[in-house]
């Protein structure tokens, strides 16, 4: 059964390379960004790791956790962070889970139920685990994106994808196609135009159901 977006995610108790903990007590109040990939040692899931160890500095700003999956073993994670370092020049402190029991990628949809991992498996055999789950302080799930093999995600779209959710959380607002920090967001049609001229100040009627303003 896959998790729908406010929906609370489970509270697995999971075994990383910085130990076992459960996912509710990790995040905490905080935000959190869960990634997965296939398999270790892999060339893609390298440099997508090294772009997420050197954003460190950005999810420290933003109160935000990250937190890698892949199906093999805590042996094997921490062997590959070394690559990963070599690569990005940047270590990787965030934890891996390592979901060999495949816990994590079926309670997130990432795999079917009846996925298992074969004996001299590889990337092919869980080729769905490549997705990213932003999930707010309130364990709810907040945006989820998944990726074919073959293409490397987008961090710095994730981050502003994670502005956009704490914005629209803070000031309940919505933002616009390809909206940047400090563009006009979007009053939202349920807040009619005296309330939103109470809570926003003045704003721009484009549509009489498109109502622009700046929060800055």
């Amino acid at each position: 059964m896959s998790i729908r977006i406010n929906e609370i995610i489970p509270d697995l108790q999971v075994m990383t390379d910085k130990g076992k903990f459960s996912m509710h007590n990790y995040i905490g109040d905080t935000w959190a960004i869960l990634f997965s990939h296939p398999k270790d040692f892999t060339p893609v899931c390298t440099t997508e790791f090294s772009a997420v160890a050197k954003l460190e500095g950005e999810w420290e700003k933003r109160k935000t956790k990250v937190i890698g999956v892949s199906v093999d073993g805590v042996e094997d994670h921490t062997k590959w962070k070394n690559d990963i370092e070599i690569y990005g020049k940047c270590k990787p402190d965030f934890p891996i889970i390592a979901d060999i029991d495949l816990a994590v990628s079926k309670a997130f949809d990432m795999l079917p139920s009846e996925a298992y991992l074969p004996d001299g498996r590889t990337p092919n055999d869980t080729a769905t685990v490549r997705s990213v789950f932003i999930i707010g302080p309130d364990k709810k799930l907040k945006l989820s994106m998944t990726y074919p093999m073959t293409v490397g995600r987008n961090f710095t779209e994730i981050l502003r994808a994670l502005d956009a959710l704490q914005l629209s959380a803070n000031k309940g607002v919505a933002t616009p196609a390809d909206w940047q920090i400090g563009q006009d967001v979007i009053i939202p049609a349920a807040i009619n135009n005296e309330d939103a001229f109470k809570k926003f100040g003045v704003f721009e009627t484009v549509l009489p159901y498109l109502r622009k303003v700046n929060l800055r």
